[in-house]
């Protein structure tokens, strides 16, 4: 988990998944995004991480436009947030999910639910409301969480009911609407044991239980894929932290 302070059916036909290489995606990124990126009012703390967290690619593949409405589901620091902020425009929202289990962590009061926490990202509300409770005031195109979805297995989050959160997510997306989850890689087959000790899930995990409530697989980036990292350290320890091998993995609502 990032603590400091404040990611039905299959038709007939078969889906094509796609996968984004190593190189990411082709060709100059979509203005909105590029725009976020290059946004003169992000921290330079923000800056400093995008050579690990390759923004660009990173909203590329989650296709954000102008005027959207995205949930940024435990959001940590705002990193994601305040480039969702920038990429959706004055048309757009973004929805800051901050479960209240993790007030144990923050080094601050949690913001008041439903309000605009950052004067400088006004299209920004905070919602604020126990894990179980998720939902959105409306419909979104997007739900987006980063390092976090392992987080919903371990003991401080309850742990949660995996079957009625993401069947929550499902019921907040517009048809058509995306789920994105990226998360530090266990190794394949350990399923959730590595979660509460090395901040780790087993992708195969992540899959089957969000398929489960109706999503529909369509797609993965490699651009966070390390083959180096053996996948059995802390995320958090000094030898692979920033460079852990990462998996990205795209889940759509049927229209």
């Amino acid at each position: 988990m990032r603590t400091q302070g404040l990611g039905r059916f299959v038709g007939a036909a078969t889906l094509a998944v796609a996968v984004i290489g190593a190189a990411g995606s082709a060709g100059a990124s979509p203005a909105n995004i590029a725009a976020a990126v290059a946004d003169a009012g992000r921290p330079q703390t923000d800056k400093d991480k995008d050579a690990e967290r390759k923004p660009v690619d990173m909203l590329t593949f989650a296709r954000v436009r102008p005027g959207q409405s995205v949930v940024d589901f435990m959001p940590g620091g705002g990193y994601f947030t305040r480039l969702f902020s920038v990429a959706v425009g004055p048309r757009g929202k973004v929805y800051a999910f901050v479960p209240k289990e993790v007030a144990v962590f923050a080094k601050k009061p949690l913001p008041d639910n439903g309000s605009s926490p950052d004067p400088t990202h006004p299209n920004v509300v905070a919602l604020v409301a126990p894990v179980m409770d998720f939902s959105t005031p409306t419909p979104v195109d997007l739900v987006w969480t980063s390092q976090n979805y392992h987080d919903l297995h371990d003991p401080f989050m309850g742990p949660a009911d995996m079957a009625k959160f993401d069947a929550a997510v499902y019921r907040a997306l517009k048809p058509g609407g995306l789920f994105i989850v990226l998360d530090h890689a266990a190794k394949d087959g350990s399923g959730t044991s590595a979660t509460n000790t090395l901040h780790r899930i087993d992708a195969a995990v992540v899959k089957k239980e969000v398929t489960a409530a109706g999503f529909v697989f369509v797609g993965e980036s490699n651009v966070l894929r390390n083959p180096a990292d053996p996948r059995t350290a802390l995320v958090f320890d000094k030898s692979i932290r920033g460079h852990t091998d990462q998996f990205i993995y795209k889940f759509k609502k049927p229209n």
